[in-house]
């Protein structure tokens, strides 16, 4: 193949928060489990459990609740999450300092040269899943392949729990049999439109021409073009370049008084300021971000010439523009967030190495 081979590794934890509640509680343990939702909210994870009644992340807690009317709905502890991701980064670390997080729960890895000079990265997952065990008591799933979008594909193949490999000379083969609501950034609204044009699988994609995809589909037609062929040469980028910080926090009861809000505003611009302090980020554009109990979402940002400080600029800037909210309606979630921040001020050049990609195994 005529592209850069690496070995990477997408690791990915199995529905990781509810998996985090019942480790915690032994008595949540093979109990349809989700995290957030309820009546007013959102899922944010589901157990296995609770995914056999159809019950997803991003799904209203409502209907969750209507197909699994025995479901457990916890209050999420995002400060745990956050706690244990960390603990399995320092994981990631221990091989390579070319991690990518995604998220909490899933990062890329690029092992093509490891901490341990090892030369199997199907050893190197195996590992990592095996450290995650023993140190936080979660499974991890993995993919491994030559990019990141084989890996990505890959990790959702065996989970939970497992993992797969996609070795060079399987991938163009791998991906004429894929259907097409397997390729990663193919959502559900474009596999429907390609339904529609008899694409349903690899295979039938790769039949249409790199000009017709790029009409029907712009810039997007362009990458289904080439991933279908294995060709994705977007690295793993360990330092980027942050255009934005930002807290955000959602209420399991909802906010119905501007004192409460107010309460709310002063809590997220300490944490903000607590964010800003440690990655040494200052920003000059501040925006709100309101959520209300009907999921409608209203924001509103303010820039000036000098840098946000402190909580105090937060938190009174924060007042100003939620009093020019069109809205009065109980409030969900509150969010602060910085941009036009001092980091574009200070880049740093990140170099990846590109080195031949030797035998996965």
């Amino acid at each position: 193949m005529d592209f850069p081979q690496r070995k990477i590794i997408h690791v990915d934890m199995d529905a990781f928060y509810a998996s985090v509640e019942q480790h915690d509680h032994p008595e949540l343990r093979g109990k349809p489990v989700c995290v957030g939702g309820g009546k007013y909210g959102v899922v944010a994870a589901a157990s296995y459990e609770a995914r056999k009644f159809g019950i997803r992340s991003a799904m209203p807690g409502k209907l969750a609740l209507e197909k699994c009317p025995e479901l457990i709905v916890i209050k999420p502890r995002f400060q745990r999450y956050k706690e244990i991701s960390q603990q399995i980064r320092h994981i990631f670390y221990e091989y390579t300092d070319l991690v990518e997080p995604l998220s909490l729960d899933e990062a890329y890895l690029d092992v093509t040269e490891n901490k341990k000079g090892i030369e199997s990265a199907n050893q190197i997952a195996r590992e990592i899943r095996k450290t995650i065990f023993e140190e936080t008591g979660l499974t991890a799933s993995a993919g491994i392949s030559v990019n990141k979008f084989l890996a990505k594909v890959a990790s959702d193949y065996n989970k939970p729990n497992g993992q797969k490999t996609i070795h060079p000379i399987q991938i163009l083969e791998f991906m004429e049999e894929l259907p097409i609501e397997k390729f990663y950034g193919i959502g559900k609204v474009t596999a429907n439109k390609m339904h529609q044009m008899h694409i349903f699988k690899g295979l039938d994609l790769k039949k249409k021409s790199l000009e017709e995809l790029i009409r029907i589909f712009g810039k997007s037609g362009n990458y289904y073009y080439h991933v279908v062929r294995g060709i994705h040469r977007s690295e793993v980028k360990p330092h980027r370049i942050q255009k934005s910080v930002g807290v955000e926090e959602t209420y399991w009861e909802n906010l119905l008084d501007e004192e409460s809000v107010f309460k709310q505003l002063k809590l997220i611009s300490e944490d903000l300021e607590e964010r800003l302090r440690r990655k040494e980020i200052r920003g000059k554009s501040l925006t709100l971000k309101i959520k209300y109990r009907d999921f409608s979402v209203y924001t509103r940002s303010k820039t000036q010439e000098m840098y946000y400080e402190n909580l105090e600029d937060f938190y009174k800037t924060a007042k100003k523009l939620w009093e020019l909210r069109p809205f009065d309606k109980p409030v969900r979630l509150l969010g602060l967030s910085l941009s036009n921040l001092n980091t574009q001020e200070k880049k740093q050049v990140s170099v990846q190495l590109k080195i031949p990609f030797p035998e996965l195994d």
